[in-house]
Order: structure tokens, then C-alpha cells, then sequence
């Protein structure tokens, strides 16, 4: 019989995870019965009352597993990180807090028996706030358009990964993983389903302007050159205008000598604009070289704090 893993990232969410759990054993118990099972929820440090639920969904069925991560890694490593402890013959990521549909598990399960080694879930239609999702579509054609990579647009990392791309994984050894970059990336055997994402059943959302600028910056630093480009063709473009109105202005100062008065107010302007692009770019350049800073210190995607329910003995009871 065929195991299937289902890795749940959770920060916060102690609204949310006894009926998600629920909601997955029910499809497990009824529609998915055919196929052994294991749940693990990644928990990156939550402050509210999620870790005590967690323990007692545990308790209960011992098929459910957690990680309590010691620290707040990152919104980005701890779902990696709980991939790759994963043992299915397949593993399924998604949200704790119902904006991915748990009702489509047995159609990318399908799918996946359908010889697709990765099922990618990618967001048609949201029921988000509109200006968000028409701000991340701006910025999905953004990276796509100067991406080296085919990038996919509205993919979450909500998906099906076959044990053969999650060793993929394994052996990537990157301390700043971006997966929906690596899928897009390395990924083989790719089914695309559309689906609607759903509003959050309950609770806060975690994300905000630091959390998504972090997200959008690891993707134009792994996966594009644009930033750099613009600088250097900027870079270019301003001396090249410089050098002309440099010209223009000796000329008519030997024309108009007593007429023509150039005044401050031109070098002025011009050095604030000459400094304001020298710190935008210099900004920029600093994201690529923090990127590459983390990549070579190389230090672990989390830390574990506790784990539960992953003793060898217990699952060979399962």
C-alpha cells in the first residue's frame, strides 16, 4: 500500500489546526482509503495556543506528526524543511489555514498515479483582497519576463511532489530555499491545475509588507539579473545624458557669455538625482550580495526544538 505525506507549515494557528487535521484523516478515512498516510505539521514557533493542540492531536493519532522548530525560521525553510522529512511514496505541502482547498487532494492524487511526478497548484482566481492578487500577478509577470527560469505564476508551493523530486531536494544542500523557483527550476513531470484559492477560515495572516518584500527579493536575487542590468545600462544611460547636457551648456555659455547664466539650481538637482540612484542601486547590489552572504554560511534550514510522534517503533504500528 502506498503512503502518502501531507506537510503542513503552521505559525499561529491553533484556530485552524484541529480542523485541518480532521479534514485530512476524513479524506484519508473516506475518499483516499486505499493509501497509508502520515501528517506532519511543521510548527515555526508559535506564541498562541497551537503547540498545546498539536500535542493532543498527536496523542490521539499517532499517524500525526510534529516538529516544533526551537525559533522562527523563516516562512520559506521551514516548509522546505519539512519536505524533506517526508516519507511517502509522495508528498503533499499545504497551508493550515484552508486558502488551499483540502477537497483537491484526490485530484492531484490521480494525477500523481497518473505518472505526473509534481502537481502544481496555480491560482486562477483568489478570493483575497483584489488589489493583492493584482499586485502579485504585476509582479509574477515581472520575474517571469526577466527570469532566467520559466517561472510559474500564482504557484504558492501548494502542491504534489513525487519521493524522487523530494530526494532532489535532499540533496540540494541550499540554506535559502526558495521552492517555488526550485520547482519551476529542476522540476520534472509537471501537471498544472488551476484552482480558486479560498479566503482564510480563521485568524490572522502572518504576512506582511516585510514578509513579502522578503519573498520578492529572494526571487529576483536567485532567479534573475535584472536588478544589476538596470543599474549598469542606468548607469550608462546617465553619464551618456550628463555628457550632453555638459556639451550644451559650454556651448551656450561661449555663445551667450554675459546672457547666459547657468546658475546652482541645475547642480544641485543633479547631484540629489545622481545620489538617489547611487543609493537605490547600491541597495540592490546589496540584496545580491546578502544572498550570496547566506548561501555560503550555510547554516541549517531550522533548528528542532521537539518532534513528535517520529519514533521508528510507533510507525512500524501504523
Amino acid at each position: 500500500m502506498k503512503k502518502i505525506s501531507i506537510v503542513i507549515p503552521c505559525y499561529n494557528e491553533e484556530e485552524n489546526v484541529v480542523p485541518m487535521s480532521k479534514a485530512v484523516v476524513d479524506l484519508f478515512q473516506n475518499e483516499l482509503k486505499d493509501y497509508k498516510y502520515e501528517i506532519i505539521f511543521m510548527d515555526n514557533d508559535s506564541q498562541d495556543g497551537t503547540r498545546k493542540l498539536l500535542r493532543e492531536i498527536c496523542k490521539e493519532n499517532i499517524r500525526i506528526k510534529a516538529i516544533f522548530n526551537a525559533k522562527n525560521f523563516g516562512q520559506f525553510n521551514s516548509p522546505y524543511y519539512g519536505l524533506l522529512q517526508s516519507t511517502g511514496d509522495c508528498t503533499i505541502l499545504l497551508c493550515c489555514d484552508f486558502q488551499d482547498p483540502v477537497e483537491l487532494l484526490p485530484q492531484m492524487v490521480r494525477e500523481w498515479e497518473n505518472g505526473n511526478k509534481i502537481i502544481v497548484m496555480q491560482k486562477d482566481h483568489s478570493e483575497e483582497n483584489k488589489l493583492m492578487y493584482f499586485l502579485r500577478s504585476c509582479y509574477y509577470k515581472v520575474i517571469r519576463k526577466f527570469s532566467e527560469v520559466e517561472q510559474i505564476e500564482h504557484f504558492t508551493g501548494f502542491g504534489l511532489y513525487d519521493k524522487s523530486f523530494i530526494e532532489v531536494l535532499r540533496e540540494l544542500n541550499d540554506p535559502t530555499p526558495f521552492l517555488r523557483g526550485i520547482v519551476a527550476e529542476l522540476g520534472f513531470g509537471i501537471k498544472i491545475i488551476p484552482y480558486t484559492q479560498q479566503k482564510r477560515r480563521a485568524g490572522k495572516t502572518s504576512n506582511n509588507f516585510s514578509t513579502l518584500y522578503d519573498a520578492a527579493m529572494l526571487s529576483v536575487t536567485s532567479y534573475t539579473k535584472i536588478g544589476l542590468r538596470v543599474a549598469t545600462f542606468m548607469g550608462f544611460g546617465i553619464a551618456f545624458l550628463s555628457a550632453i547636457i555638459a556639451i550644451v551648456y559650454l556651448v551656450l555659455k561661449l555663445i551667450f557669455w554675459d546672457q547666459f547664466v547657468a546658475g546652482t539650481a541645475p547642480i544641485v538637482v543633479g547631484m540629489f538625482f545622481l545620489g538617489a540612484v547611487v543609493m537605490i542601486f547600491l541597495g540592490i547590489m546589496g540584496e545580491y550580495v546578502l544572498s550570496i552572504n547566506q548561501r555560503l554560511m550555510n547554516r541549517p534550514l531550522v533548528i528542532e526544538g521537539e518532534r513528535i510522534n517520529f519514533d521508528e517503533k510507533e510507525e512500524m504500528k501504523v
